[in-house]
C-alpha cells in the first residue's frame, strides 16, 4: 500500500511537471528538496511532540510491565507444589482472566499509541508543509518536494546538494511553532 502511494505521489509529481514545463519554458524553474522527518526531529516543537509521545508510551509500558510481573507472580504460585487442586484451580482461573485483561490491554495501548502517532503526523504534516512553503515562496522555488527516506521509500533519488532546504525550513518551522 505505501508502495501504492509513492507510486501515485511520484506519478502525480511528473504529470504536474510535464503540464507546467511548456508555461514554464521562458522562466527558471526551481525545485527545492527538503526531508520531512529531518524537519521533526530536528525542530525544537518537533522534538517536544516526539517527546510527548515518547512519555505517553512509558507509562502506558508501565503499567504493562506491572501486569507482566503479576502475570508472572500468578504463574509462579500456580506451580507451587503446596497448593491443593481447589487452590490451584482458581489460581488458573485468575491468571487466566488476568492474561485476557492484559491481552486486551496491550492491544489497546498499541490502538492508542498508533491513535496518537496518526494525529501527530497529520498535525506536523500540515505545519512541516506551511514552512516549506513560506521557505520555497521567500526562495523563489517552484516546488519543494520531500525526499522520503531510506526507511520508507526514497522519492528523489538524486539531487544536487545545494537543493536540500531541510535546514532553512527546520529554521522556518520553528519559527512559526514556538
Amino acid at each position: 500500500m505505501q508502495r501504492t502511494k509513492v507510486a501515485c505521489a511520484l506519478s502525480a509529481i511528473g504529470l504536474w511537471l510535464v503540464m507546467l514545463s511548456p508555461a514554464l519554458s521562458d522562466e527558471t524553474f526551481k525545485v527545492a528538496v527538503m526531508n520531512q522527518q529531518l524537519v521533526i526531529e530536528q525542530s525544537k516543537a518537533g522534538k517536544r511532540a516526539l517527546e510527548e509521545l515518547k512519555a505517553y508510551s512509558m507509562t502506558r509500558q508501565k503499567i504493562i510491565n506491572a501486569d507482566d510481573q503479576e502475570l508472572k507472580e500468578l504463574q509462579l504460585a500456580i506451580q507451587d507444589g503446596k497448593l491443593s487442586d481447589s487452590a490451584k484451580q482458581e489460581k488458573q482461573g485468575q491468571f487466566q482472566a488476568k492474561l485476557d485483561a492484559y491481552q486486551r490491554r496491550m492491544a489497546d495501548f498499541n490502538r492508542e499509541i498508533q491513535q496518537k502517532q496518526r494525529e501527530m503526523v497529520a498535525e506536523y504534516s500540515k505545519k512541516v508543509q506551511a514552512a516549506a512553503q513560506a521557505v520555497g515562496e521567500k526562495s523563489g522555488f517552484s516546488a519543494v518536494i520531500d525526499k522520503g527516506s531510506e526507511a520508507a521509500i526514497k522519492i528523489v533519488l538524486y539531487h544536487q546538494p545545494a537543493l536540500d532546504v531541510t535546514d532553512q525550513v527546520v529554521k522556518e518551522f520553528d519559527r512559526q511553532n514556538k
